[in-house]
């Protein structure tokens, strides 16, 4: 962007011309980690001076530091700036039906804290208060406090549906869909925090850190103690007008080997006949005795066991089912498989025989290759992201309508998403 030049007799627009430059500014020291002012001066096409005033603002503000200088080559030294790490932290949780993990990332996207406690709480109520122990625990292992945290963000089941400011389809988790449960939340969190759906959190990661890098358009199928899906298409989530895209769990797909009907209604078909419970469940239903578990199941499978075969070819053929919905439907280039289900040895290929029959074209299967911290890299990812929005808010945020005219209209008020 040409450096912007306000005429005679406007002197109002002149703090807006220096935020759109601290922003412009902010942003390529961002992207490329360490920059000189010649550097800004040459990537922004803003004039030496106006570069110097304006990093020296975003130095009082603590948004950038010196970061040493760059040597070995002709002329003075020059010195390098960067983004101080400490201007601003992001706390990501993932709030699953076993677990609670969570991490903290610096300003720079690196991470300063990560742990796991074991679900204990039987209610809503008690979930929470585990979330704000996990929180705690987070705090005093990056040095930090509850203060020093910009944005928080919770990966959990179910959808937030903003027209009704309500969580909603959250089966997996009893009570999490009570009216108090976001109450509770905000005044745990604050009030901006975020909420997202735990498979999408782990889609997000998928597209950072995963299969889905520079993949325009992937599904993550998370086959768990849950079903659901994260959607990206041309390249962002797809959430859909409710939140609820991707909540695949309430397919038509059932099977009289491992649907119970009344885990059915709770939370969908497809989740109750092919989530754990509805492997453990057909197993039984076959005969398999003992300490009986998902894992336990394909562990049999593989050792020649044919009653857990069998569970396992029934368990390929849903979720077959389910992907040839989503090609139908949404044509992805690439579809991942995630969850401790999806991911196990073995569980890709006999999903991609069944699907081979059904599905009108074939799209790229793999398996995930992020591990069980995958809601909370997401959760990470979306809050830096909503961090930066809101630091560059806060330069102040430029009037959309003055921007438009100062710069062709060529720049847009970027969408955030907040509970």
């Amino acid at each position: 962007m040409a450096e912007v030049v306000a005429g005679p007799g406007s002197p109002a627009r002149q703090p807006l011309l220096r935020a759109m430059n601290e922003q412009l500014l902010l942003e390529h020291i961002r992207r490329a980690g360490q920059l000189s002012r010649a550097d800004l001066a040459r990537v922004s096409r803003l004039s030496k001076p106006t570069v110097s005033g304006a990093l020296a603002k975003l130095e009082r503000a603590g948004l950038v530091r010196t970061s040493g200088a760059r040597t070995g080559v002709p002329g003075p030294a020059a010195i390098l700036y960067e983004v101080r790490p400490e201007a601003g932290f992001v706390l990501g949780l993932d709030a699953g039906s076993r677990f609670l993990r969570g991490g903290i990332v610096d300003f720079t996207g690196r991470l300063r804290a990560r742990t796991v406690l074991k679900a204990r709480a039987a209610n809503a109520h008690g979930r929470i208060a585990e979330l704000v122990e996990l929180a705690g625990n987070l705090f005093a292992e990056a040095g930090i406090t509850a203060a020093d945290v910009t944005q928080t963000v919770l990966g959990c089941p179910g959808v937030y549906d903003r027209t009704r400011d309500a969580l909603i389809l959250a089966g997996a988790l009893p009570g999490w869909d009570k009216p108090f449960v976001l109450t509770e939340l905000r005044r745990a969190f604050g009030g901006s925090l975020m909420v997202e759906n735990d498979v999408d959190a782990a889609a997000l990661a998928e597209r950072a850190h995963g299969h889905g890098r520079g993949v325009d358009s992937f599904a993550l199928v998370w086959i768990g103690t849950g079903i659901g899906m994260g959607l990206v298409l041309g390249g962002r989530l797809h959430r859909g007008a409710h939140g609820a895209a991707g909540e695949i769990g309430y397919l038509p797909f059932d099977s009289a080997e491992s649907t119970d009907a009344r885990d059915a209604r709770r939370r969908g078909s497809l989740e109750a006949a092919a989530s754990a419970a509805g492997i453990v469940r057909a197993a039984r239903r076959k005969g398999m005795r003992g300490p009986v578990s998902a894992h336990h199941v394909f562990t049999s499978a593989t050792r020649g066991d044919e009653r857990a075969g069998h569970v396992i070819e029934n368990e390929a053929l849903l979720i077959a089912k389910a992907v040839s919905a989503v090609v139908a439907v949404a044509d992805p280039e690439l579809v991942v498989l995630g969850g401790g289900i999806g991911q196990a040895p073995g569980f890709l290929d006999a999903v991609a025989a069944r699907l081979r029959p059904l599905a009108p074209v074939l799209p790229e299967l793999r398996v995930s290759a992020l591990g069980q911290d995958a809601v909370v890299d997401g959760c990470l990812a979306a809050g830096l992201d909503r961090a930066w929005e809101v630091v560059m808010a806060g330069l102040p945020s430029p009037d959309p309508v003055e921007v438009a005219a100062l710069d062709g209209g060529r720049r847009q008020v970027p969408n955030t998403w907040t509970s």
